[in-house]
């Protein structure tokens, strides 16, 4: 296959894949143990999981916008 028929080039596709890698770890930061019938778990509403990990996924999705919008260069 060659470049041309590619939309998006390798330096596009690292930047989206360490996008994703970023989104992944922010989703990951969010898990935890959840509130049950049996108890009330105040780590819900740790700085962790409502400051930290959305702003990392917010990253992420930026990057990752980013990542599809960089200009490929081109080779003469």
């Amino acid at each position: 296959m060659s470049q041309k028929n590619i939309a998006l080039s390798k330096s596009n596709w690292l930047i989206c894949g360490v996008a994703v890698l970023i989104i992944i770890a922010g989703f990951l930061l969010m898990t935890g143990p959840a509130t049950t019938l049996e108890g009330f778990e105040p780590d819900i509403f740790s700085a962790r999981r409502i400051r930290v990990a959305p702003v990392v996924c917010l990253i992420g999705f930026v990057l990752m916008i980013v990542g599809i919008l960089y200009p490929a260069k081109d080779k003469k």
